[in-house]
């Protein structure tokens, strides 16, 4: 199959209950817990959303794993990147789903990975959560060189799997925060060691690039091989200026969660800022962004974005397409933001008002 793009969609593997998740939310507490009782904000607010061919599944289910790949394919999506969570000295969460992905060989679909490196917070997955306090509940930590070799070790296995999604021969690796590990590049260095050593030609590393343009060169200043982007702050300010953005309804909205007005921004507006001159580079990857809703998680804190639809997605992925055309075959790089984050309103998957509407619409446009 031949295809515009190599479009890589992140893959949140939180649609099964953990004994943690359990302790800090609720007997069950899946992703569809916020899912399933957001309510809407204000008129014509499309919430909440219900998932359609899918179900609220379960990822323990083979089939459904199964079933999201075949319509990730089918919609010319080259793989998944699974969010990997490693907190330092050897803690893990949510790592069963891809675990088992791994071990079992199935589904044969192709994937890569990307360190979710932040600390785990009562706002992380929490919508009822955005009213109070903020407190950690698993930070993040570094411990050194020997827990960096233990993480290498762990994912060795899934590097060296025939599935794994290579940019020039070298298995690629996503940092969320790319700028958060002390010594960076060291710690890219010495796993680029420890790739060679085990047969590889290295590692691909790709640094999440967000807030101002002005934070995008350090990241490759750093070592890193490539980035990819969110460019939610560019183009909001753009659209509301500093001035609003900043001093108005980030302040009020952090003190005054219950009363301030909604930060909503139109789908459409948003996507005449969204690419930036960086996109353009033959190192950078940009992303496409189906929608943006987070209030599930977030309530009247979230940012949200309105009036979303496939075809304003569909000429989103043209435009996108259009930016990279002229670099390597290799290089043409779409990270799809994403394929089942349903609590950020930001899913490729079926739901009951517009079906297989995203899914045609990359598909018309990857592979015609």
């Amino acid at each position: 199959m031949k295809r515009k793009a190599r479009v890589i969609a992140f893959y949140l593997p939180q649609y099964h209950p953990i004994p943690e998740n359990d302790e800090w939310w609720g007997k069950g507490f899946t992703e569809w817990t916020n899912v399933g009782k957001a309510k809407p904000l204000f008129k014509g607010h499309y919430q909440p959303r219900v998932p359609a061919d899918l179900g609220y599944y379960d990822l323990r289910l083979p089939i459904i794993r199964e079933q999201q790949a075949e319509m990730a394919r089918e919609a010319g999506v080259e793989g998944f990147c699974y969010w990997h969570y490693w907190f330092g000295n050897g803690r893990t969460l949510l790592s069963e789903i891809f675990d088992e992905v791994l071990a079992s060989g199935k589904p044969d679909f192709p994937f890569c990975l990307g360190w979710a490196n932040h600390s785990w917070t009562r706002r992380t997955w929490s919508g009822s959560a955005a009213m109070h306090k903020d407190m950690d509940l698993l930070l993040q930590e570094y411990p050194g060189d020997e827990d960096h070799i233990d993480h290498f070790n762990k994912i060795l296995p899934a590097f060296k799997d025939h599935r794994y999604i290579t940019v020039d021969g070298k298995p690629i690796f996503v940092v969320y925060q790319p700028l958060d590990i002390p010594n960076v590049k060291h710690f890219m260095e010495l796993w680029n060691e420890l790739a060679l050593k085990n047969g590889l030609k290295g590692v691909h590393f790709i640094g999440r690039a967000t807030g101002w343009e002005s934070r995008f060169k350090p990241i490759l200043d750093a070592g890193y091989d490539a980035l990819t982007f969110e460019n939610y702050w560019n183009a909001q300010y753009k659209i509301k200026g500093s001035y609003v953005k900043t001093m108005f309804l980030h302040k009020l909205r952090t003190f005054f969660p219950r009363f301030a007005p909604l930060d909503k921004y139109k789908y459409k507006d948003i996507l005449k800022y969204w690419f930036t001159e960086y996109d353009k580079r033959e190192n950078c990857y940009p992303s496409i962004l189906p929608n943006w809703d987070r209030s599930p998680r977030g309530g009247r804190r979230a940012m949200i974005y309105t009036g979303s639809t496939p075809e304003l997605f569909r000429k989103h992925v043209e435009e996108a397409v259009s930016i990279i055309k002229e670099k390597q075959p290799e290089h043409r790089i779409l990270f799809l933001k994403s394929w089942n984050e349903w609590a950020e309103g930001n899913y490729m998957e079926p739901d009951l008002k517009f079906g297989h509407g995203y899914l045609d619409a990359l598909k018309d446009v990857i592979i015609g």
